[in-house]
């Protein structure tokens, strides 16, 4: 299997950034409401499947291994990606646009992909599938909703740079690749290890809290989680809007922190310091 070399595969990401840097709104906004979509299947897909698996281990495995699914369909179908356009930071840094570019992309991109993804909460609620297992799909989706609201900030900062390291990597292991099976593999591995180890991603986040608010409406589903959870009013009070600010502020921030380190660290390891190594053998010859 034929794979590009690290430098290649730097180089190859910001010949796409700049395209997603001057890239037209309507454009992106289109591609960034589909991203969103894909990871909220993304995140349906994992809590239909582990919903009624008691084995804590078991249940994390089964999740990250179909979860995936939403930044496959993203990479081989297209799509704008808040988490992935953290690595736009490289060819900024290679003065190939502007930092202005660099926040008017990750800002529009954003907002569009908390519209797709409320678009799939919307539908989800209204499709039948939160009643599976008699309504403890439901009352798992509450369950999940209001731990992610209760995040501490220390936490979902920790855990959304952790998060967004493994997605970015997960990016550039599928530029790696040549072919669509070596890009499915690539992309496939971080994405399973995130979810595994339970860390916070922003855009699976606006499918999981926002979805459990419009749960939280069903009386059923409220029962169940009570019942199975242990939730308590308390609990379903903060799942509202603050329970989202609660959130998205921290996890947000340290997916920016996450994915701009990996995109700044293998920019310097693999475009400026070859720079600064090549000029410094052009002097040494010069003054020879």
């Amino acid at each position: 299997m034929q794979i590009n070399t690290p430098k290649e595969i730097v180089d190859l990401n910001m010949q796409g950034a700049v395209k997603k840097a001057n890239m037209g709104l309507p454009k992106m906004i289109t591609l960034g409401i589909l991203a969103g979509m894909f990871i909220a299947l993304g995140g349906v897909t994992s809590s239909t499947a582990v919903h009624s698996i008691s084995n804590l281990g078991l249940a994390k495995v089964l999740g990250g291994a179909v979860f995936p699914i939403g930044l496959l369909m993203i990479v081989l179908v297209g799509g704008e990606l808040f988490t992935g356009n953290c690595l736009m930071i490289m060819a900024t840094l290679d003065k190939r646009f502007t930092v202005m570019h660099l926040i008017r992309n990750l800002l529009v991109v954003f907002l569009a992909n908390f519209f797709g993804a409320f678009i799939i909460d919307v539908l989800v609620f209204h499709s039948g599938n939160l009643n599976l297992s008699g309504g403890a799909l439901g009352a798992y989706t509450i369950k999940v909703a209001v731990d992610k609201s209760n995040i501490s900030f220390v936490n979902g900062l920790a855990s959304g740079i952790l998060c967004n390291f493994l997605v970015c990597m997960s990016i550039m292991n599928g530029t790696a690749a040549k072919d669509v099976a070596g890009k499915i593999l690539a992309t496939w591995f971080p994405i399973f290890v995130f979810v595994l180890d339970g860390f916070e991603h922003i855009v699976a986040n606006m499918y999981y809290i926002p979805v459990g608010i419009l749960a939280k409406t069903d009386s059923h589903y409220v029962a169940l989680a009570k019942e199975l959870y242990g939730i308590t009013e308390a609990q379903l009070e903060h799942l509202d809007f603050g329970g989202i600010l609660q959130n998205f502020i921290p996890v947000t921030i340290g997916n920016l922190l996450g994915g701009m380190f990996i995109g700044i660290i293998l920019y310097f390891i693999n475009i400026k310091y070859d720079k600064i190594n090549g000029r410094s053998s052009e002097n040494t010859s010069a003054n020879s």
